[in-house]
């Protein structure tokens, strides 16, 4: 059973988490973590913060020889700005005035009120999409060991503000990731940066939407006995949790509301080669709660960031006064960031599923678990 979880705030000295579960014998060196986490700083409109953090993360503990051993890995990744924040943010004592003034579309007022502390700092500083670093890290090894059975995770963005791409299906990681905003579309990349550059001179924020697509699953994968094995509600589950993201789709989600059913639904072949397959993916990869064998295909929406440049109004917890909403450091859009944070968390959910399926104390038995069950699929 694969589990993982993190802990650590963005003003604090780093960020540590934690995954185990992982079979021994999987190669995973500080460069395949650290990869990940520089996709992470990709894409233009990001705060002065990325030019602070230059994220590398340590691996304190299973994995030996450039492999895991079994054990649960931790990481740990240091805050390069913590210095700045020592008297903030101390442990035992310090000074700091108290944040008071709620952002609208933030955390900051249901948590304060939540946790009665008087000090919107102590909500701010967990909630903050900072925390993703930990989870883009342990992700990192999630999608390391689907890569050793032919599953790929990749993503793109597909609108910021009210510029979209038309692009299909994407065809070159390499190419969506030199682009400043991680689309593969040269002339809409080129519109999106006009659009973040206004919306910085505005003092305004934008949201956009992004795919992402996992190639080379088997079918099974997930359950369809009860709800919360269902793969589409964790994997929906599991991006809608990514600060910022307010809507996920499979497929063709939505759209298919609109349809008959003959029109719908992917039919089903088969020949010798390719054994059960469909000629259209409406479905996303994804049927009654399970992997279908094809590409799947998720969509997700981010709401702009909700601190401005211009804050809207507010009210102070303290004073009940009207006033204006706290100014934290921040993006001006973050889209081309969330697809890569939402790679690792979809690869978190499907590498538990994976190892759910074949299990494997070591990486050799479930390669033989698995090969063993694709024959049967065939």
């Amino acid at each position: 059973m694969l589990k993982y979880m993190s802990a650590g705030e963005s003003h604090g000295q780093a960020l540590v988490s934690i995954i185990e579960g992982i079979p021994s014998g999987l190669s995973l060196t500080h460069a395949d973590i650290n990869a990940e986490l520089a996709r992470r700083k990709l894409g233009f409109g990001r705060g002065a913060r990325m030019k602070i953090e230059n994220d590398k993360a340590k691996i304190l503990s299973g994995v030996r020889f450039g492999y895991t051993i079994g054990s649960p890995v931790s990481l740990l990744i240091e805050n390069k700005d913590w210095p700045n924040w020592q008297e903030m943010m101390a442990v035992d004592s310090g000074k700091s005035a108290a944040v008071t003034t709620p952002r609208p579309g933030h955390a900051d007022l249901a948590g304060v009120l939540k946790h009665q502390s008087g000090d919107i700092r102590n909500v701010l500083e967990r909630s903050s999409a900072r925390s993703t670093a930990s989870l883009v890290a342990i992700g990192a090894i999630a999608k390391k060991l689907l890569s050793a059975f032919g599953i790929s995770i990749v993503s793109e963005v597909k609108s910021i503000g009210e510029v979209s791409c038309t692009c299909g299906q994407i065809k070159d990681i390499a190419k969506v990731d030199s682009s400043p905003v991680r689309c593969q579309d040269d002339n809409a990349s080129k519109e999106m940066v006009k659009a973040i550059e206004k919306a910085a001179k505005e003092g305004q924020s934008l949201g956009g939407t992004f795919e992402v697509a996992i190639f080379g699953l088997p079918a099974g994968l997930g359950n369809y006995s009860s709800f919360e094995r269902r793969l589409d509600g964790k994997i929906c589950g599991a991006i809608a949790s990514i600060p910022a993201i307010k809507g996920v789709e499979i497929g063709k989600g939505f759209e298919l509301a609109s349809l008959k059913g003959s029109c719908a639904h992917d039919e089903i072949f088969y020949d010798k080669n390719k054994g059960y397959h469909h000629k259209t993916n409406n479905a996303g990869g994804l049927e009654g709660g399970m992997t279908n064998g094809e590409t799947l295909l998720i969509t997700a929406a981010m709401k702009p960031i909700p601190t401005l440049g211009n804050p809207l109004k507010s009210v102070d917890i303290i004073t009940k006064e009207q006033t204006l909403a706290f100014k934290e450091r921040a993006d001006v859009c973050a889209v081309p960031a969330a697809a890569v944070i939402a790679e690792a968390a979809v690869g978190l959910v499907l590498a538990e599923a994976f190892l759910e399926k074949f299990g494997g104390d070591s990486l050799g038995e479930t390669k033989r678990n698995f090969d063993s069950y694709i024959k049967t699929t065939i």
